[in-house]
C-alpha cells in the first residue's frame, strides 16, 4: 500500500510540475524514429521542496534512497506509455531507465559534503551538495547507459524479448553494466548481449578541489595546518562539458567508491550549478569617511590609498607608484562566470626583490583567485593519462588556468625557462593557450588540440643586481629607457605595465624602509603605523570586493580623450623601418587602466581625470621600453610629493592638472585632424 500511495504522489508530482507534458513529449520523440531500443532514458526534473510537501515518504526516498525512488517513476512511466500508447516499440518496464535530476537539496549540514572533512561518506548512495574549483578535466570519451542480453540458449524463452536489460546506475564501472559471465535466471546458461542494441552516452571526469586550499596556492600561512585532496566527479550524457577547467561550481551528486590500482571516492553528478558569489553592499566606515573627505578632487582617495596600502610590508609613503599600479591590477579581477578582458599584467624591474616580493604575495590574498605559482609545477595546462583507464587525456590545470579572473604572480622571471617565457607570451599576447593531444601518444585515432582562455592578470619582477644583468648590461642611448636585454623584447612588450622600483630613488627612500624592516623583526605583528591601526586588511578586501563589481562606463570626454592620446603615441612612435611600436593591444590597456582608477575611486564613470592618469601610468610604461618622446613624463609624475599632509595633496592636484593641460596640448598637436596626422592613420 505504500508503494501505491508513493506511485500515486509521483504521478500527482509530474502532473502538477509538467514533467508529465515533457515525458510525453520524449516519449513522441521515441516513437516517430520508429527504431528498437533496448533502453529509453529520461530525465525528471525534481523539486525536493514540491515533493516532500505532497508526500513525505517520497520526498525521503528520492533525498535518502535514490534508486529505489527511481524505480517508482520507472514504474509510473511504464503504466503510462502503455495506457497512453506513448511508444509502441516498448516491451517491458526494465527498458525504461529514469533518471532523476534535482534542483536543490535541503539547506541542513547532513546534506552537505565538506572536501576537508575526512573520512567522506560514499556508503550511503545518497545525494549530497559540494562545492569546489575544478583543476583537472578529461577529454569526453563513451560509456554504455544500457545493453540487452539474451539466453544463449535458443530453447530458453528468454533468449528472445527484452527480458534481460542492464543500465547504468551510480557508480557502477563499464564492467558492471557490460560483461560476459551473467546466467539465465530461468535455465543458468550464460547470458550473450545483443550488441546492436547496445546504447552509448558520453562521459567526462573532472576533479574538484574546495575553495579553502586555494590558500596553499597564495603562500598563505596562519600557522594553521590543514588537509586537502582533489575529488573526482563523474560527468555523464547532457552534464558533459558543462565544467570549465578554473571554475567554482555547486554539485549535486552521489558518492561512491571505484576500485582502480588504488581505491578512490568519487562523485556521480546529478546536477551543476555555477557559484556566484555574494557581492558585498559597501566598503568600510574609515574608508566611507575617507572617501567623503577627499570627495573634491578625482585623485586624492587613490593617492592616499597607495600611500597607506600593504603598511604591515613597506612603510606608508613608499612604493607608491607599484602598490597604486597594484590595487588597480587588483580591482580589474573579477569573481563572476564572465570573460575577464580587462586584464593588468605588471612586469617590474627592482633591486629589491625580496621586500617586492613580499609586497605582491600580500597582495595576491586580497582577492579570492590571487595564485603565487610555485616554481616546481607548470604555468599552463600539462596533459597527463588518466587513471581511472577509461582511455581519456587528462587536462591539468595549471596556475593560470587556476588563477581565473584573479591574479598569477609567476615570481621571478629570471627562474624560469626561455620555451615557458615563449608560452608566457603568447598568453598574454592572445589571451588563450593550446594544448596538443597526440593520438599516438594517448591511444587515439587522431590528434586533437584544445584552447582554453586565460582569464587571470600576470605579475612578475625582474632583479636589476642578478649577476647575470650586471655582467651584460649595456649602456641605454635613449633618454629614460631601461636595459631589459636579459628579458625577450616580445615578452616584455606584451606586459601592460613595465614599472620601475629603485628603493635608491627619491620616490623610494632608504631609511623608513630599514627602520620598518628593524622594527617588524622585533614586533612581527606590531602595528607600527596610525595607518595600519585605522585602515586593515580586511577594509583592502572589503574595498576590492565591491569596486571590481562597479559597472563602469565613459563619459564622452573621457573617450576622445583616451582614443586622441593612443593615436598621437602610436603617431609619435612610429618609424619607417619597424612601424608603429604601439600595438592595438596598448589601447585596451588604456581602458582597462582608466576604468581601473574609476573603480578604485568607486565611481560608475571614466572621467577625463582617470584617463589623465592612466596615460601618465602607460607613458612612464613606454619611456622605460622604448626611451622619452615630446610627451615627456618624470618618473615620478603620479607622485611628485611625499603625501605627508593636506597641503601636499592640494600639490599633487595641481601638478596633475598641469599634466593633463600638457596631455591636451600634445593631443592637439599630434592627435587626429592635425596636419601632421597622416589620413590613412
Amino acid at each position: 500500500m505504500s508503494n501505491l500511495k508513493m506511485k500515486e504522489a509521483a504521478l500527482i508530482y509530474l502532473d502538477r510540475s509538467g514533467s508529465l507534458q515533457k515525458f510525453i513529449d520524449d516519449c513522441k520523440s521515441y516513437n516517430d524514429s520508429k527504431q528498437n531500443y533496448a533502453v529509453y532514458r529520461f530525465n525528471i526534473l525534481i523539486n525536493p521542496s514540491d515533493i516532500v510537501e505532497l508526500d513525505a515518504e517520497l520526498g525521503n526516498h528520492i533525498l535518502h534512497q535514490p534508486l529505489k525512488a527511481a524505480q517508482v517513476f520507472q514504474s509510473v512511466c511504464f503504466i503510462a506509455v502503455k495506457t497512453l500508447s506513448l511508444i509502441g516499440q516498448l516491451q517491458t518496464e526494465n527498458q525504461i531507465n529514469i533518471v532523476l535530476k534535482l534542483t536543490h537539496l535541503p539547506p541542513l549540514p547532513s546534506y552537505s559534503l565538506d572536501l576537508c572533512d575526512f573520512p567522506l561518506d560514499y556508503t550511503s548512495q545518497r545525494f549530497y551538495m559540494m562545492q569546489g574549483i575544478v583543476i583537472a578535466m578529461t577529454t569526453v570519451t563513451k560509456y554504455t547507459q544500457g545493453a540487452r542480453f539474451l539466453c544463449s540458449d535458443e530453447a530458453c524463452p528468454l533468449s528472445k524479448g527484452f527480458q534481460y536489460i542492464r543500465v547504468h546506475v551510480p557508480g557502477a564501472t563499464e564492467s558492471a553494466t557490460v560483461r560476459n559471465d551473467f546466467l539465465c535466471n530461468l535455465c543458468s546458461s550464460s547470458l550473450q548481449e545483443d550488441r546492436k542494441f547496445r546504447v552509448l552516452g558520453d562521459k567526462q571526469i573532472v576533479e574538484i578541489i574546495t575553495t579553502k586550499a586555494l590558500h596553499a596556492f597564495q603562500g598563505y600561512s596562519n600557522n594553521q595546518p590543514f588537509r586537502f585532496q582533489s575529488l573526482t566527479i563523474f560527468l555523464r550524457d547532457e552534464s558533459v562539458n558543462k565544467m570549465n577547467i578554473g571554475s567554482e561550481y555547486k554539485i549535486i551528486g552521489i558518492p561512491t567508491c571505484v576500485k582502480t590500482s588504488q581505491t578512490a571516492v568519487c562523485i556521480e553528478a546529478n546536477s551543476i550549478t555555477f557559484c556566484n558569489p555574494k557581492v558585498p553592499s559597501g566598503i568600510s566606515d574609515n574608508l566611507r569617511c575617507l572617501l567623503s573627505l577627499t570627495s573634491g578632487s578625482c585623485w586624492k582617495f587613490t593617492a592616499i590609498l597607495a600611500n597607506i596600502f600593504a603598511s604591515q610590508i613597506v612603510p606608508p609613503g613608499t612604493y607608491s607608484l607599484l602598490k597604486l599600479c597594484l590595487l588597480m591590477s587588483l580591482v580589474q579581477t573579477s569573481d563572476r562566470n564572465k570573460e575577464l578582458e580587462d586584464c593588468l599584467d605588471i612586469l617590474i624591474i627592482t633591486s629589491d626583490t625580496l621586500l617586492v616580493e613580499r609586497l605582491l604575495n600580500f597582495s595576491i590574498n586580497l582577492v579570492p583567485r590571487g595564485i603565487r605559482h610555485p616554481v616546481s609545477t607548470e604555468i599552463f595546462p600539462t596533459l597527463s593519462r588518466n587513471k581511472y583507464g577509461t582511455g581519456a587525456v587528462s587536462i591539468q590545470a595549471g596556475s593560470a588556468l587556476l588563477a581565473k579572473g584573479g591574479i598569477c604572480f609567476i615570481g621571478d622571471l629570471a627562474s624560469h625557462k626561455k620555451d615557458k617565457l615563449e608560452q608566457l607570451q603568447s598568453a598574454v599576447e592572445s589571451r588563450s593557450t593550446t594544448v596538443y593531444i597526440s593520438g599516438k601518444k594517448f591511444g587515439d585515432d587522431m590528434d586533437q588540440q584544445m584552447t582554453f582562455p586565460v582569464q587571470c592578470s600576470f605579475w612578475s619582477f625582474v632583479d636589476m643586481d642578478s649577476s647575470s644583468r650586471r655582467n651584460t648590461q649595456k649602456t641605454n642611448t635613449l633618454i629614460g629607457q631601461m636595459d631589459c636585454s636579459l628579458i625577450p623584447a616580445n615578452l616584455v612588450e606584451a606586459f601592460g605595465l613595465l614599472i620601475n622600483c629603485n628603493e635608491s630613488s627619491p620616490c623610494h627612500p632608504l631609511l623608513p624602509t630599514v627602520q620598518h624592516t628593524l622594527k617588524k623583526a622585533i614586533d612581527p605583528e606590531g602595528q607600527l603605523y596610525v595607518a595600519s591601526k585605522q585602515f586593515k586588511t580586511e577594509d583592502f578586501e572589503k574595498l576590492l570586493s565591491f569596486a571590481k563589481n562597479l559597472n563602469v562606463e565613459f563619459s564622452l570626454e573621457a573617450e576622445r580623450m583616451i582614443h586622441g592620446y593612443y593615436l598621437a603615441s602610436r603617431r609619435i612612435r612610429t618609424d619607417s623601418i619597424c612601424g608603429p611600436k604601439l600595438s592595438a593591444s596598448a589601447l585596451k590597456y588604456l581602458v582597462s587602466l582608466s576604468e581601473a582608477h574609476a573603480r578604485l575611486n568607486l565611481r560608475n564613470k571614466v572621467l577625463k581625470e582617470d584617463v589623465l592618469i592612466a596615460a601618465l601610468l602607460f607613458e612612464t610604461s613606454l619611456t622605460l621600453k622604448y626611451g622619452a618622446t615630446v610627451f615627456c613624463v618624470a618618473p615620478n609624475a603620479l607622485f611628485p610629493f611625499e603625501l605627508c599632509n593636506e597641503e601636499y595633496l592640494e600639490q599633487r592636484d595641481i601638478y596633475l592638472t598641469q599634466c593633463q593641460q600638457q596631455l591636451q596640448q600634445f593631443i592637439a598637436t599630434y592627435g587626429p585632424g592635425t596636419a601632421i596626422f597622416a589620413s590613412d592613420e
